[in-house]
């Protein structure tokens, strides 16, 4: 009998074990494929929010915002030939810093730095700044970049990732490395630069990555099994591509921000330009360009939106915050708004479990290993799919 009952016990602890996979199993399948009504609804309620009062909730801040002496400090600065981009190069040049426009179009960025050097004539020192090409809907591009600065064998205090594009109403596309144009240059694209550029970083310690974010990253979603927007579960439309790039951004960062040791001192924050008239308004159809002209006293201009980006390459509070963040263990990294203070990213950006699988999709992406990180950070050499 004494047997009987055992043999009967592990039957059933069997059975309870089959039915736990089986509950797994479901809950894989029921994991969530959107954001939820509500999520969406305070997404857009915060949207609407930010355009109509960042201005008055950014009336303390100057502009041109002051900055201090940055003589000591080389950045590089992606997509700085127009918008907020080429603000933020400028105006760092005229701080001191030696600055990298790291662009597709170099001779534009050329013209540009000769009128800055005659405009800046007779002021103080010549700008110390050069053109690097950069084109991010090539990772090759990426890879090759990142290696001809790491063979300066010199410091990186800065990397300010500013490209993007938001292709308003257009057809869905996809770049030669066969990823949808969005997600790679908003996301895919800075996050191998980043990557590829620690050893530098480390050199230059403190250092800061400096990623634009947006706040439309409120109403993004990330379908891990879909980066691409491929698979038909979600229809496509420009919004979601660009969203979901953002969103995808803010917690590569969080992960990233949480890998890098505290002892290495690189500093990971995105940022928040708020709504910024910028270069997109070409994209958008001409009934709704009218519409964008007629509100300018809410949308901020280029110089407006840069100051945020500004604040967190030279402002010597930025790492103390990052490290406490870090200390206390918080699930997102830095979030700076448009008011160049602290704020929280979307509840969507706070999914921890979703965050890791990011970080592992993104790094098979860009044809990295898994230790790419912890390798480069002991020096050691890690190979990557693209560049050289």
């Amino acid at each position: 009998m004494a047997r009987t009952s055992s043999s009967s016990g592990e039957v059933e602890e069997e059975k309870g074990k089959e039915e736990e996979k089986k509950q797994l199993k479901q809950n894989q399948k029921q994991k969530k494929e959107a954001l939820g009504w509500i999520e969406w609804l305070r997404g857009w309620v915060y949207l609407i929010y930010e355009m109509l009062f960042q201005r008055i909730i950014a009336s303390h801040l100057q502009n041109p915002l002051p900055l201090p002496p940055a003589n000591d400090l080389s950045c590089i600065v992606t997509g700085s030939t127009s918008g907020i981009g080429r603000e933020i190069a400028r105006q760092l040049a005229e701080a001191g810093a030696h600055v990298v426009m790291a662009v597709r179009n170099t001779k534009a960025a050329h013209e540009l730095i000769q009128k800055w050097q005659t405009e800046w004539s007779g002021i103080g020192l010549p700008l110390n700044i050069e053109v690097m090409e950069l084109d991010l809907l090539s990772l090759d591009s990426v890879a090759r970049f990142a290696e001809a600065w790491n063979a300066r064998m010199g410091p990186l205090h800065v990397l300010i990732n500013n490209a993007g594009i938001f292709s308003i109403g257009e057809p869905q596309k996809f770049s030669k490395d066969k990823y949808e144009a969005h997600m790679q240059v908003n996301h895919l694209a800075p996050a191998l630069l980043s990557i590829l550029l620690l050893p530098s970083l480390l050199k230059g310690s403190p250092s800061r990555i400096i990623n634009l974010n947006s706040i439309m990253h409120y109403v993004g979603f990330v379908d891990v099994e879909d980066m691409n927007v491929v698979s038909g579960k979600r229809k496509y439309t420009s919004l979601v591509g660009y969203s979901s790039s953002k969103l995808a951004q803010v917690m590569f960062s969080s992960v990233l921000h949480k890998r890098l040791p505290a002892e290495a001192t690189i500093s990971v924050l995105c940022v928040s330009p708020g709504i910024v008239q910028t270069n997109v308004a070409r994209d958008l159809p001409k009934i709704v360009q009218a519409a964008y002209h007629l509100i300018p006293y809410f949308i901020f201009n280029a110089q407006e939106g840069s100051r945020s980006a500004l604040f967190a390459a030279t402002d010597p509070q930025v790492p103390e915050y990052c490290e406490l963040l870090k200390a206390d263990e918080w699930p997102v990294c830095a979030f700076l708004s448009h008011d160049c203070r602290p704020t929280n990213p979307s509840e969507e950006a706070h999914n921890i479990e979703t965050s890791y699988q990011v970080w592992e999709k993104t790094l098979e992406m860009i044809g990295l290993p898994s230790d790419a990180v912890e390798r480069l950070l002991q020096g050691e050499e890690v190979k990557c799919r693209y560049g050289a």
